[in-house]
């Protein structure tokens, strides 16, 4: 039997918009391989696109993190985090139970609301390209545009005030970092729980036309169910669309023949996201991760009862039997909606539709706004999120 191997996660010098090296060639050879984990159990990584779709779509997976083991042992999780699921803690629960929770959320996600949100979206855009361009360049771009606009809009959606937004961005910057302490990532995740069960409370008993407040009127999920249910949302709401941003923007300014292409026909744009998405994959350290609720067999591979399977997704969505030439970035790929970006299966992201709108409006945005967009400095100046469960940039500096 091959060795098993460590999670790779180094990348090239020079490439950051591609896999690592390593995992791209597990994949090639390997697309179910033994993978060995810091606590010493022995699972599998699966890097092939086929074998990916059929784990998160196989109930005999389970999500649930007291039977999963981590890919990486430098990654902290808030204490608990080994324990079986919170209440309302869904992105972590098998069916039924998160069955329950997903039909009440699913809708509050509608086509309407995401519609009605729409006009807002574009509002929060323009204040943020009318203060970029009142400040003048250079601007970091992270904070001047990526990460203010999925924060204000999540912060819509839920129905928390305007002026917590840098509030959410600060603590959630702790928690997804896998280089602070348990400590730091604990008192993180204490500080927004306070802060978000207060707002539950205060909804309670002022009605509001918003996420929360729907589910209070709607439902009958205790206090507790509705804090970590927002907590859940306002997470992965905004620290992951906030990270396609300024990467999407970074891999736009890298490649300008697609971005010329895109200023000759903006129907494009909704392509330019699919494929962006695809490209960059920014889950990348090992997520999403499933145990084996018995033996299976996968792609001639036995997975035992109890062995964990992590998804080595920056692979998966560069896998050539799925997607012909996956290293070059093209926005007139066919199928490109294949990607797994937003996960598969049951557990397919919530918010995905939101999420397409927010970057086809910022995308549009910033292009328009600023033809001669340009990186402020050299690209291997950037400084890459390598340490962040979420892979981004920590700064984008641009001109124009």
């Amino acid at each position: 039997m091959t060795e098993p191997v460590a999670l790779p996660i180094d990348r090239k010098p020079g490439c950051p918009f591609d896999p690592p090296a390593e995992l791209t060639r597990l994949r090639d050879e390997r697309p179910v391989a033994r993978l060995a984990f810091p606590d010493g159990h022995l699972g599998w990584l699966v890097t092939g696109h086929a074998a990916a779709r059929t784990v998160l779509t196989d109930p005999r997976f389970s999500t649930r993190p007291e039977l999963k083991h981590l890919p990486l042992g430098v990654i902290a999780r808030p204490s608990g985090a080994t324990a079986p699921p919170a209440p309302g803690w869904f992105i972590n629960m098998d069916p039924p139970e998160h069955t329950r929770y997903r039909r009440l959320l699913t809708g509050q996600f509608t086509v309407r609301r995401i519609q009605r949100l729409e006009p807002r979206i574009a509002e929060i855009t323009a204040e943020c390209l009318d203060a970029m361009a009142t400040a003048g360049p250079p601007v970091d771009l992270v904070r001047a545009f990526a990460l203010p606009i999925p924060s204000l809009v999540i912060c819509e959606l839920l129905g928390v005030p305007y002026e917590d937004h840098a509030f959410f961005q600060e603590q959630t910057t702790i928690m997804v970092r896998i280089d602070n302490t348990q400590e730091q990532i604990d008192a993180a995740m204490g500080t927004l729980v306070e802060h978000l069960g207060k707002l539950v409370r205060f909804k309670r008993e002022h009605a509001s036309d918003d996420l929360i407040g729907d589910l209070i009127a709607e439902t009958e999920l205790t206090d507790e169910e509705l804090t970590n249910i927002a907590l859940a949302l306002l997470i992965a709401g905004h620290e992951t669309t906030a990270n396609q941003i300024a990467l999407g923007v970074f891999a736009l300014l890298r490649h300008p023949e697609q971005v010329a292409a895109l200023r000759a026909d903006p129907s494009l744009t909704g392509a330019a996201v699919e494929e962006l998405l695809r490209y960059l994959t920014i889950v990348h350290l090992g997520a999403p991760n499933r145990s084996a609720l018995e033996d299976v067999e996968l792609e001639g591979q036995l997975i035992r009862e109890g062995e964990t399977v992590t998804i080595g997704l920056p692979a998966v969505n560069r896998d050539p039997a799925a997607f012909p030439d996956p290293d070059t970035l093209d926005f007139g790929r066919a199928d490109v909606r294949r990607h797994l970006a937003f996960g598969h299966g049951v557990h397919q992201c919530l918010g995905q539709q939101l999420a397409r709108v927010e970057l086809r409006i910022a995308y549009r945005g910033l292009l328009d706004r600023f033809p001669g967009l340009r990186l402020a400095v050299p690209p291997e100046a950037v400084p890459l999120r390598e340490n962040a469960a979420a892979y981004g940039v920590w700064e984008l500096p641009v001109a124009w």
